[in-house]
């Protein structure tokens, strides 16, 4: 009997999902997977009500409904300052990750260097081995999560193709400032690189800080492929819209693999979160108010608890230090969690290259409700 592919042996299911598995299994408080448990906004979804009594359930134009772009487009400019083409610089992706592997696949070929930031949302890797390049990992050292230049120019003078930023970050919720995005930008100049932006968190920021968005600093339009998604801003995550901005010639290559990969996005939806696009700034301010404030009731459960962690600058989720518990495989500590706990976390290795059994990852995109229950039983976690 045949095999299946070699690059298939190479990487596993998605963690991420499976705790989402566990967590039902055992009825435990799903604090893995990285959706809220509120609904979207109510325009939102009357919009997609609308759109489909419309009659919108045939293909959209492949690259994305006109009328979509044109959102997005106008959303780039008011947010980036960018005079952004809806024709020619915009594609509508089957969420963010798709994008992203639209994006790798676009810029790379079979054995070519992909440089990331460790730890690292877990499918970057995934796509680094189907697309058939090699991953070339740059530590983020905890607790703090920053880079050492020396080991990043490193990567960067080894060949790399491209390189993958996340910012704000996930799992380790790191927002880079500009001077570390400028240092990035110098690097992939010097050397000719690519850099494949996921800025899906743009908009969930804490204690003040502001997104830069990595294409607008000099000299990166013209290599920066910036991927995002409608998920995380609007609370549609399993509406699986995403998109790419990037200079026309390289769209133009990215739509061709879109197509083939999954022709197009589902059509009502597109056209409905048109109504979200539009949303005044108020929105955006009031989200990332409100996405702080569920982090400091995680967080101020955990300062009981007494356990190690680093304190998210962006993004919903938080890096909890477990190893005082003595556990060498955070797998079976995680399922221990959900199963005695009553709480499902994301074990830390999925997001490291090397064995690494010190963290569970924790989404604090809850409710308050939802966070008090689970912190109340997350108190249970306290030593002695």
């Amino acid at each position: 009997m045949a095999s299946t592919s070699r690059r298939t042996s190479v990487f596993t299911e998605s963690l991420i999902r499976e705790m989402s598995r566990v967590a039902q299994k055992h009825g435990a408080i799903n604090l893995s997977q990285g959706f809220p448990d509120c609904d979207p906004p109510a325009a939102l979804v009357q919009a997609a009500k609308d759109a489909m009594d419309a009659g919108r359930h045939q293909y959209a134009v492949t690259w994305g409904a006109p009328e979509l772009r044109g959102a997005l487009a106008r959303k780039l400019g008011r947010f980036t300052g960018q005079t952004v083409d809806p024709e020619r610089e915009l594609v509508v992706t089957c969420g963010a990750t798709e994008a992203m592997m639209v994006a790798m696949m676009t810029v790379c070929d079979p054995r070519d260097r992909v440089g990331l930031f460790s730890p690292f949302y877990e499918n970057y890797n995934a796509d680094a081995i189907l697309t058939g390049a090699t991953a070339v990992h740059v530590p983020l050292h905890p607790p703090h999560y920053r880079f050492d230049p020396a080991e990043l120019r490193t990567a960067f003078a080894s060949g790399l193709k491209a390189f993958i930023l996340c910012n704000p970050s996930n799992p380790c919720g790191r927002v880079f400032t500009r001077g570390e995005l400028l240092q990035i930008a110098a690097l992939a100049e010097e050397f000719d690189t690519f850099v494949i932006t996921d800025e899906v968190y743009e908009h969930i920021l804490f204690d003040g800080r502001t997104h830069v968005t990595f294409s607008t600093l000099p000299g990166m339009a013209e290599r920066t492929l910036s991927c995002s998604s409608l998920s995380k801003t609007f609370s549609i995550t399993g509406w699986r819209l995403g998109y790419i901005h990037a200079p026309a010639g390289i769209i133009a290559q990215a739509r061709k693999v879109h197509d083939f990969l999954t022709v197009g996005a589902a059509a009502p939806l597109q056209h409905a979160v048109v109504t979200a696009l539009e949303f005044p700034p108020e929105y955006y301010t009031g989200l990332a108010a409100e996405y702080q404030a569920q982090r400091d009731i995680l967080l101020g459960y955990l300062d009981r608890i007494g356990l190690p962690y680093t304190r998210p600058e962006g993004a919903y989720f938080v890096m909890l230090d477990i190893s005082s518990f003595g556990q060498t495989n955070d797998v079976e500590f995680a399922h221990w969690m959900a199963r005695e706990i009553g709480v499902a976390p994301v074990p830390g290795s999925s997001f490291f290259p090397t064995p690494e059994h010190r963290y569970v990852r924790l989404n604090f995109a809850k409710k308050p409700a939802t966070l008090h229950a689970a912190g109340e039983r997350l108190l249970k976690l306290r030593r002695g």
